[in-house]
């Protein structure tokens, strides 16, 4: 038995429980947006076999729109990983298939794509035509499965900036939505031809490594005393629906390990797209993992795959956090101790009346108090310049 958060059944829609893309977007969709407006980094991906429906749930048609286009807005990149390589699918379709762009990691911001472009919307019409774009210039090819099969991960980044005024001084709040379109998940077949094997072969390589990646760090949320528990709404569905695991707790990979254990390395970096979904995976972010699967009883041990992929998932504990300016945050922070250093000699005084008892104290405090405000005024007007 597994249990999610979310069961979808999405094979017929005359069948009482069919459930809706407007569903999936309310489910999910909402909850990705209000943490995005909240200032936080949010990674909604879809994992499973090929035909069970990734593409459609999170790209959509023109009649059914997906989780993507119902979500996009404001600042757009679009990427997808072929071949271990990356490549910018809105750089338009003159580019050929070797060139790629590399990754790089900020040792603040974290892992990016270097040169990979960026276009600034204004509508959604505009963000709209960035999205068909991108996936007209996606690497597809036929399979036994499935007729235009998407030979690469797709990653669709969608940017928000909040301008803000904090303690005076004007601020940005920068969050960004990763939404993911990995390739499917099943085996080569023996007989394609040689370009579809190496396909094949680097699309396991790198969803293997995502896959010891995810139950390295569901190991270490389990070993670490300080993860919180996940509450959620444990459903059981039939084969052929779509599965929401939100996984919007998740650990680092580094550190040691609860009850004198050691923690597991993370090997982030064996494969590109785990590397590019550093954060999403154990760090700044909150994390939505959608698991799609098969109704055919053929594809049992498929299914059986995905759900306890997602099932490890779930297990993961992030750490996310409000992007802030660093340095408004650090004001912040030096105004709440000069507050609480105050509090301490007030306090101090009251206790200590005689000037004798209470001057190399009180000196000492003052000092701490002086140094802390000549802080504030250095970084407010470094900020101010």
């Amino acid at each position: 038995e597994f249990g999610f958060d979310y069961c979808y059944w999405s094979v017929s829609p005359e069948e009482p429980h069919y459930a809706s893309q407007e569903e999936v977007f309310q489910d999910l969709g909402v909850s990705v947006l209000a943490g995005a407006s909240e200032g936080y980094n949010v990674c909604l991906f879809a994992y499973g076999q090929t035909g069970t429906g990734k593409t459609y749930t999170m790209m959509g048609t023109q009649d059914s729109m997906g989780l993507t286009p119902r979500i996009c807005q404001v600042r757009n990149r679009f990427l997808e990983v072929y071949n271990e390589r990356v490549r910018d699918l809105l750089r338009g379709r003159e580019r050929k298939k070797t060139d790629s762009l590399r990754v790089r990691e900020h040792p603040e911001k974290g892992p990016y794509v270097q040169d990979l472009s960026q276009h600034v919307v204004s509508d959604y019409k505009q963000a709209v035509e960035l999205l068909e774009e991108g996936i007209a210039n996606r690497i597809t090819a036929a399979t036994h499965i499935h007729d235009a099969s998407s030979r690469s991960h797709a990653i669709f980044t969608i940017q928000y900036t909040q301008a803000i005024l904090e303690n005076n001084l004007p601020s940005e709040i920068v969050s960004k939505i990763h939404l993911v379109d990995l390739a499917g998940s099943e085996r080569a077949d023996p007989h394609y031809c040689r370009d579809r094997l190496t396909e094949g072969s680097n699309i396991n390589k790198s969803l293997v490594t995502l896959g010891i990646v995810i139950s390295a760090l569901a190991q270490n949320s389990q070993m670490s005393s300080s993860c919180q528990s996940i509450n959620s709404v444990a459903s059981e569905g039939d084969a052929g629906s779509t599965v929401g695991s939100q996984t919007s707790s998740l650990s680092g990979g580094g550190g040691g390990g609860g009850g004198g254990r050691r923690h597991c390395f993370i090997p982030y970096r064996d494969s590109v797209l785990t590397w590019l979904l550093k954060d999403s995976l154990g760090g700044n972010s909150k994390t939505i993992m959608i698991a799609t699967v098969s109704p055919s009883c053929r594809s049992y041990n498929e299914t059986l795959s995905t759900l306890r992929y997602a099932a490890h998932a779930r297990n993961i504990v992030n750490k996310p956090r409000v992007n802030e300016d660093a340095s408004v945050r650090l004001i912040r922070e030096l105004r709440e101790e000069i507050d609480r250093l105050k509090s301490m000699l007030l306090s101090f005084e009251m206790r200590n009346p005689s000037p004798s008892l209470s001057d190399e104290r009180d000196g000492s405090l003052s000092d701490m108090v002086l140094q802390n405000e000549l802080k504030v005024e250095r970084l407010i007007y470094q900020t101010s310049r």
